[in-house]
């Protein structure tokens, strides 16, 4: 059964990652959770717990890539394999392009766009050995229609819809998906502390006048992730309220 092929949620402790375990779990999957934070981490087995379920979960620095391939492998090696990865964690460190520092644009890079290529080369051979496999990236409508003041995040999402499709074209003969996930304008703990001129210039550029929530973007995830959707590869769902339409 595909629910018992362990899933992997990068950047889990909270916020979409959390909304995406949670969600994973009540569709009868086992889920490990990894994240950087071992405080957040720890919150994140006590709200699992409170629901009902359990999670494993792994402090592990993601652009380590000799420490996060370790970690995936044994993982896999424990489980019989690695069923579904979601490549979710993600920074930002936004300046405009003639501010922005070789560091900020380095370390953006390499949380989102290299430590996902680490995670879905790790996990490859075992779903290839498997015949099964769902990858999901979180991508952004900023990589879709750009953003000023992020370059960076910008070029790390964008760059993860190319991979994610040329991943998609290498591995669908082996059953295979990789899609992206694009979200707009969610709450989320980040977006909530932003001032409310901001929070309501973002609804006006948003056709639906919203901002979407957790919810949203986790159960498009988990139905990639599913069974129902062993068709779709190679793909970029927008959950934006029509943003980049």
């Amino acid at each position: 059964m595909s629910e018992k092929r362990l899933a992997v949620v990068t950047g889990a402790a909270r916020g979409i990652g959390r909304g995406v375990v949670l969600e994973l779990l009540k569709q009868g999957r086992i889920v490990a959770g990894i994240d950087i934070m071992a405080d957040q981490l720890a919150d994140l087995e006590t709200v699992v717990k409170d629901a009902g379920y359990s999670v494993i979960t792994k402090c592990v620095d993601i652009t380590n890539t000799e420490e996060f391939t370790k970690v995936l492998e044994e993982l896999a090696n424990e489980h019989g394999g690695i069923g579904i990865l979601v490549n979710n964690a993600g920074i930002t460190r936004d300046n405009l392009l003639i501010r922005m520092t070789d560091d900020e644009f380095d370390k953006v890079i390499a949380v989102n766009l290299k430590a996902a290529f680490v995670a879905m080369k790790a996990v490859a051979r075992g779903m290839m050995r498997n015949k099964f496999g769902r990858i999901i990236s979180l991508s952004s409508v900023s990589g879709v229609m750009g953003n000023a003041g992020q370059t960076n995040y910008a070029a790390s999402k964008a760059g993860l819809i190319g991979m994610t499709k040329t991943v998609a074209r290498e591995l669908a003969k082996k059953n295979i998906t990789a899609n992206c996930i694009a979200p707009g304008f969610i709450e989320t703990e980040m977006t909530a502390k932003l001032p409310d001129i901001v929070k309501n210039a973002a609804k006006e550029v948003i056709p639906m006048r919203k901002m979407g929530s957790v919810k949203d973007i986790a159960t498009a995830i988990a139905f990639l992730a599913s069974e129902d959707a062993g068709y779709i590869t190679g793909q970029v769902l927008c959950v934006d309220g029509g943003m980049a339409m």
